[in-house]
């Protein structure tokens, strides 16, 4: 494709300048990530979907990012237009409205501060509220989906409103994350929210925000890499695992991870976290080959060891092609 003479049409479309080859690992969480074809940052709603009409009605390939957490960019970067999304409106309420580039966080504090509940869980979920769709991010047995009462898209050079069962939302995953899923930009959400006492929506908030800080790492990573693992006879047969995770038949992927003795093990700059082991760190020279490579060793290892095939909760995005057989 020929990313130059395209610079040109786009730029009509955008209140800002496009970018070419923009690094990506300015963008990302992990600091990795080569350069994307085109770049450019949108903070207006209609000119994010206008754009997207437009990259879909002309076959032009789009990734939209936004603070870049649950992502593992090649090496050789995103052969595509990249637009990073920092739409940020929310209307706050019972029923609420929320452009997808808000902070996860930040609509969490929103929705506190007006003793509205249901999303006490996002308060240490890094990212945006797009990624946190795509992933059907959550924690503590809640989930975004849960909350979900309609999407404002761009999919497939269309724009429309559809209900949350458009996409296919299950433990960690979405219809935007499997292979040859449609080119869609999620726009932004209505959701149901409770009222209840601000001060009960904190405290358990702060609950949260404890564990989590007691557990996870401070140095870069995408937060937790893999998966968990649904296996009821796996969970019955490990030492240790607490009795409502056995009883769910859940088996964290940091246990596994641990178990196999892998807790700071590394490939080049990247690292098994001492602290957690689902985090992998960049202990600051990492590439997303180094990622790559280590991620692949623990599935590996975690396979020989206890029969089962961990899954990936970041994705990994760009350009793998000649990088794909590195052992």
């Amino acid at each position: 494709m020929n990313w130059e003479a395209l610079l040109e049409p786009l730029s009509r479309l955008c209140i800002g300048v496009p970018r070419r080859a923009e690094p990506l690992r300015r963008h990302t969480t992990l600091r990795v990530g080569g350069p994307a074809a085109l770049f450019y940052k949108t903070r207006d709603l209609e000119e994010f979907a206008r754009i997207s009409l437009w990259a879909h009605q002309n076959a032009v390939p789009v990734f939209v990012m936004g603070h870049g957490s649950n992502i593992l960019v090649s090496d050789r970067g995103l052969p595509a237009l990249v637009l990073y999304n920092a739409c940020e409106r929310m209307e706050i309420g019972e029923e609420t409205y929320a452009e997808t580039g808000v902070s996860f966080r930040e609509l969490f504090l929103k929705t506190a501060q007006a003793g509205l509940s249901g999303l006490e869980f996002a308060v240490g979920i890094p990212g945006t509220l797009g990624g946190a769709l795509v992933s059907n991010a959550g924690a503590y047995r809640s989930n975004i989906a849960d909350l979900l009462i309609e999407i404002d898209l761009v999919s497939e050079g269309v724009r429309k409103r559809t209900p949350p069962r458009w996409m296919q939302f299950s433990y960690r995953d979405s219809l935007l994350r499997r292979p040859n899923a449609p080119p869609t930009s999620l726009l932004a959400v209505r959701l149901r929210l409770k009222p209840d006492r601000r001060r009960d929506i904190l405290m358990r908030a702060r609950e949260f925000q404890r564990q989590r800080i007691l557990k996870q790492p401070p140095e870069s990573s995408a937060g937790s890499f893999f998966k968990n693992v649904y296996n009821r006879a796996l969970a019955e047969q490990l030492p240790n695992l607490p009795t409502p995770i056995r009883e769910a038949g859940v088996v964290p992927a940091g246990y596994l991870i641990e178990a196999c003795g892998l807790k700071g093990y590394a490939v080049g700059g990247a690292c098994v976290s001492r602290k957690h082991a689902n985090f992998l760190i960049n202990r600051g020279w990492a590439t997303a080959s180094d990622f790559d490579r280590l991620a692949r060793h623990i599935e590996r290892v975690v396979y020989e060891t206890y029969g089962v095939q961990l899954e990936r909760e970041v994705l990994r995005v760009g350009d793998w092609e000649e990088e794909a057989d590195l052992p």
